[in-house]
């Protein structure tokens, strides 16, 4: 009988062992080549995989380019929020990719990552809130399986959701993270839906691993904006493409964190 091989993306992963390529040495190059100072981004930054709200902030004068990130792929951008100086970067989409600017945002002085994503509803919930806290993350992309043995939950960390109780803005739930968004079939939806899922996104899985390999405090939301296009209308977030909502649940986080 043939044995069975593991899939490679779960072979040869040493996660005990020193790394290699570190982001910190990336950085240093980047700031030497395009001649950055040196200097750290805010200790609260954002990952707006819409760029929605990074829009709405240009649009209204309210951000500026923040010179001290020497990101080779993104920008970083700083607003005040009720006094606190926040980083946000922009369509940040997919777990590597957001996975990759994690990495970089905390070796460049980021202390809180929020990450709030577009999301399909998979299971309809009974709040009357556009926001979900995802405490859990179906790992359903590649990125997780570089920072946790397959066998570990990708999950909020239990400091940080002790800090984040449900509120009027939003709701605990568990996502399914996939980086395939139109391989979704009605079978593994149904699937979704018996473990409990409320919504699929493209992030949380590999941030919350990340998060729980380097101990970094990352909090991720789904925004619940769709049915993954299965009707007119839908994508619809509200205001200013739901930048004011966005704007009061980070002031929400940050009320929270103090």
């Amino acid at each position: 009988m043939k044995e069975e091989k593991e899939p490679s993306i779960l072979a040869n992963k040493f996660y005990n062992s020193n790394l290699v390529f570190l982001p910190e040495n990336l950085l240093r190059e980047a700031r030497r080549q395009k001649e950055l100072p040196d200097c750290p981004v805010p200790l609260i930054c954002v990952l707006d995989p819409d760029g929605d709200l990074v829009t709405y902030l240009i649009k209204h004068s309210l951000t500026q380019k923040n010179e001290c990130w020497a990101c080779y792929h993104s920008h970083l951008y700083t607003f005040d929020l009720s006094g606190v100086q926040v980083g946000i970067v922009p369509c940040i989409v997919g777990a590597s990719y957001a996975v990759l600017v994690a990495e970089q945002l905390f070796v460049s002085g980021c202390e809180l990552l929020i990450s709030i994503t577009s999301a399909g509803i998979i299971t309809q919930p009974s709040e009357f809130k556009s926001f979900a806290l995802i405490t859990e993350a179906i790992r359903d992309e590649g990125t997780s399986y570089h920072y946790l043995p397959k066998e570990l939950p990708s999950r909020l960390s239990n400091n940080l959701l002790r800090k984040l109780p449900n509120n009027d803005i939003w709701f605990t739930a568990i996502s399914w993270t996939t980086d395939a968004p139109y391989r979704e079939t009605l079978p593994a939806i149904e699937a979704m839906k018996s473990k409990r899922v409320t919504c699929v996104e493209m992030e949380a899985a590999a941030l919350y691993a990340f998060a729980e390999a380097k101990n970094k405090n990352v909090v991720c939301f789904a925004h619940l904006t769709n049915t993954m296009a299965q009707q007119e209308g839908d994508f619809e977030k509200g205001e200013h493409f739901g930048s004011i909502n966005t704007l009061n649940l980070i002031k929400e986080v940050i009320k929270w964190m103090e």
